[in-house]
């Protein structure tokens, strides 16, 4: 059993890590949409969507098996696009928009 829960420990430690990173991510995808905003892009880049999953899948050692990296990634896109368009609609709503 001691095992076991040291497992459980470090995979709790890892998850704090990764809730950092995430939140670190969301807070650039803000960046990027007060950006794309500036130059009256869409929060959606399907180019630059799929250049991720080619570099977190092509760079992936394993365990998880590509198809399930790109699943999570595509989660975690998912949920950075809605970061954008969130940010970008507060800002358009605001009158913060650049002529």
């Amino acid at each position: 059993m001691q095992a076991l829960d040291e497992w459980r420990k470090k995979i709790d430690e890892i998850d704090l890590q990764l809730v950092k990173l995430l939140n670190e991510r969301a807070r650039c995808a803000e960046e990027i949409g007060k950006i794309k905003l500036e130059l009256g892009l869409d929060a959606y880049s399907p180019e630059r969507e799929e250049e991720v999953m080619r570099n977190v899948t092509t760079n992936n050692p394993g365990p998880l098996s590509p198809h399930a990296m790109r699943r999570l990634f595509e989660r975690i896109i998912d949920e950075s696009r809605t970061v954008e368009r969130i940010f970008m609609v507060e800002r358009q709503g605001a009158g913060k928009l650049k002529p």
